[in-house]
């Protein structure tokens, strides 16, 4: 990454991340109160901060990894801080997850595009920069960085799960895979596709080992034959 580069993603994840606390503060201020699906979330997660593992509400349809996520984040907090569970646990600290995990999603997409496009040389630094806040303030997803809702994470641990897919760390990819998954099902999608796409690369490698023994050989005969007709 050239200094310049270095320079404007710095000031574009910071800036994003200023914008969102904005948005974050003025949306707690204005909802406090649980909203639409959070009132199911809300108090599985606050359960889960009291130890309540084995009490599940049958509305939900997820599966826990948010719940387990926060508490191992805001747990801390208590230990460090000597914050009381109300705290840690209350509606605002909990939307607050969704805050860190968006700034995540910002540095995995751009280490994303800058691993597909490495050897695009057209492609510039304020490209991928720009592509990156474009992708990272999509509405379907920006909007929900805001409420305590699965989306914001499970993006993250599908990104960083492609991510080390790409990079060739299969057993991690593995591993944030199920992550994701612990997150929202059908993420098992997307953890084929990692899958896939590792096999479509061994194939295509094996392919061009074959094409090039292949090509070798015929070197090698046409060798033997002028060898021959020397001779």
């Amino acid at each position: 990454m050239e200094r310049s580069e270095a320079y404007g993603f710095s000031a574009a994840i910071s800036g994003a991340f200023l914008l969102s606390c904005l948005l974050f503060s003025a949306l707690n201020r204005e909802q406090r109160a649980p909203y639409m699906d959070e009132a199911f979330h809300v108090p599985q997660a606050q359960a889960y901060c009291e130890g309540l593992f084995q009490q599940w509400d049958p509305m939900i349809t997820t599966l826990p990894g948010l719940y387990l996520m926060s508490v191992g984040v805001v747990k801390p907090a208590v230990w460090l801080f000597g914050w009381s569970g109300s705290v840690v646990c209350s509606t605002g600290m909990l939307r607050f997850i969704n805050l860190l995990f968006s700034v995540g999603n910002f540095y995995l997409l751009y280490l994303l595009l800058c691993k597909i496009h490495h050897k695009n040389k057209t492609v510039s630094g304020f490209q991928r920069i720009l592509s990156t806040l474009t992708l990272a303030m999509f509405p379907t997803l920006y909007f929900f960085t805001f409420l305590y809702y699965t989306d914001t994470g499970s993006v993250f641990f599908t990104l960083f799960a492609y991510l080390m897919c790409l990079y060739g760390n299969h057993k991690t990819s593995a591993l944030l895979g199920f992550c994701g998954f612990m997150f929202r099902q059908t993420n098992i999608i997307w953890t084929i596709f990692c899958g896939g796409s590792v096999v479509a690369q061994k194939l295509s490698e094996a392919w061009k080992t074959e094409l090039q023994k292949k090509k070798e050989e015929r070197i090698s005969a046409m060798k033997g034959s002028f060898s021959e007709l020397i001779k």
